[in-house]
């Protein structure tokens, strides 16, 4: 059988939440898939139950790294991967039935595709809809609106680097998406919920939120700085527009003013704003 799409699923302190994460995996309709458990370093009993899912079916396959964080543990994943499509899937989260045969199909509607991910849902500690805005180069400039589980072809991550190891602390999948989309890239939208994304008391976005830094900003803007110039500008430009509209709230305010003066003047016989 021939290997199209690699799943990559990084493991750290997850050990619980992973059968349910793989069983998402073996319900694809679609078969021609590996799944490549990546154990980064964990302390729980991930490897043993990595082996029973490999004892279920040999498509199940396993690495044991030392700790060394997502970025790297989907690297090497994806570096040990056979399949021409790429999957990350976080060992806390699950997948739809036909979110894998959808999003292949796609790629083989039309061969410009760059990206196609799904509608989503939050799961665990709630359960809802994610609502997530549309996508556009423009928006992901500001703020990311695509989650990690998303289809990519391998060579593209190979063209991008792969994900930055540098990027330890969070929003990772943000700079991968803004390497990997820049330039000429067609992102398609399923109109189908495909993607469960757990939440939990001790998420690591919620951890990560609680001791943000802007430094990580601050590297992805410089790291991708052609990106932002390309979607705001240069910075001269963006002074420029500032001081801009700074002169038009100004005139707007002070037109403001004088219709008021008006206002009370005529009804009210008062002189406000002297």
């Amino acid at each position: 059988m021939k290997t199209i799409v690699s799943i990559i699923v990084p493991c750290f302190n997850q050990a619980q939440y992973l059968d349910e994460c793989l069983q998402s995996v073996l319900d694809q309709t679609f078969q021609d898939w590996e799944c490549i458990i990546v154990n980064d370093g964990s302390p729980d009993n991930t490897k043993e139950i990595a082996q029973e899912w490999i004892a279920k079916d040999s498509r199940f396959k396993y690495i044991s790294i030392a700790n060394s964080g997502v970025c790297n543990a989907r690297n090497v994943g994806i570096q040990s991967a056979k399949g021409e499509f790429i999957l990350p899937l976080d060992a806390d989260d699950k997948i739809g039935e036909e979110y894998v045969e959808l999003a292949v199909k796609k790629f083989g509607d039309d061969i410009g595709v760059t990206l196609v991910y799904c509608k989503a849902k939050k799961f665990g500690d709630v359960d809802e809809d994610w609502i997530l805005k549309d996508f556009s180069l423009k928006e992901l400039a500001i703020s990311n609106m695509i989650f990690c589980s998303a289809l990519f072809k391998r060579n593209d991550w190979e063209r991008t680097g792969g994900y930055d190891v540098n990027m330890v602390s969070g929003l990772e999948d943000w700079e991968f998406w803004i390497g990997l989309l820049k330039g000429n890239s067609k992102v398609v939208k399923l109109d189908k919920v495909g993607f469960y994304y757990r939440i939990k008391e001790n998420s690591r976005q919620q951890n990560w939120e609680q001791t943000f830094s802007t430094d990580l900003i601050k590297y992805i803007n410089i790291k991708h700085v052609d990106f932002f110039v390309q979607q705001f500008g240069t910075f001269n430009e963006l002074i420029f527009q500032n001081r801009h509209f700074k002169q038009q709230d100004f005139r707007l305010l002070t037109n403001k003013i004088k219709a008021l003066k008006v206002f009370f003047h005529a009804f009210f016989g008062i002189n406000y704003f002297k």
